[in-house]
């Protein structure tokens, strides 16, 4: 098992990698999900926002249209740079870039009123620990937004699921079925309004190209999806595998906590 200081430095190296494609992924630049999380979240003006694990800047755009100023949090700095890029040529100019750990916000109390994570929390070594951040650095009344995969309430499907994300992208730690987000937002003292769940198609060569997997590995993702247990299968729905069209379903959670 890897230190939770090794999970960090696989994610930093990885996402430093392939920054530019993570600007130029379709699965984390659009879609309605990110118009639902933006919903979800529903930014004033006037309001400081924090977007943990920013990666590309995609959801730190979308609230820098209503937000106040919203800062770009990212553990990786060629991450920054890129979402730096993407956003400025956007047109936003009330983002600010900071870099730093989920896990240790460097910023005091009661600062923001909204926070967001979104496609990221399943790199963090300690999910917790960071939703704890989170509620720290919040307004009273505060917002916390996160979307990220969902995994089902089965405990050896959601192994599989998770072994399957972890052989195309080595930095994924893991991630968590609903009860356990439930639990991880009231364990904060976060009241829970809102779950939702978001299905998301994705084609298994482009998804294998955002982190630029070896033929090999291709390979064994396509065995993983065609030899899926029945439980698997019912959550992820694998289509043409061992194709070119290989496709399967993300499932995501987006959930919403208010900080009383």
């Amino acid at each position: 098992m890897n230190s939770p200081d090794d999970i960090r430095a696989q994610a930093q190296q990885r996402f430093g990698a392939f920054a530019q494609e993570y600007v130029n992924s379709a699965v984390h630049a659009q879609g309605d999900d990110l118009e639902r999380l933006a919903a979800l979240a529903a930014p004033q003006p006037g309001w400081l926002a924090l977007d943990v694990a920013t990666g590309g800047g995609h959801t730190a755009l979308k609230l820098a249209a209503k937000a106040g100023w919203v800062v770009a949090y990212d553990l990786t700095p060629a991450m920054l740079a890129a979402a730096r890029a993407f956003t400025t040529a956007r047109g936003a100019r009330n983002i600010a870039f900071a870099v730093g750990d989920a896990e240790r916000l460097p910023f005091g109390d009661g600062v923001f009123d909204l926070v967001t994570c979104r496609i990221a929390s399943h790199h963090f070594p300690d999910c917790f620990r960071f939703v704890q951040e989170c509620v720290r650095v919040l307004k009273s009344g505060g917002r916390l937004a996160v979307q990220d995969q969902l995994l089902p309430d089965e405990p050896r499907a959601a192994r599989y699921i998770d072994s399957f994300e972890r052989l195309r992208d080595p930095s994924h730690h893991r991630a968590f079925d609903e009860h356990e987000w439930r639990g991880m937002f009231l364990d904060a003292g976060l009241r829970v309004e809102a779950v939702e769940r978001y299905v998301k198609s994705v084609s298994l060569l482009a998804w294998a190209k955002v982190q630029d997997c070896a033929p090999e590995v291709i390979e064994r993702l396509q065995v993983m999806l065609a030899q899926a247990p029945a439980a698997v299968r019912e959550w992820i729905h694998p289509r043409c595998a061992g194709t070119p069209d290989a496709a399967f379903d993300h499932i995501h959670i987006l959930i919403l906590g208010i900080k009383p």
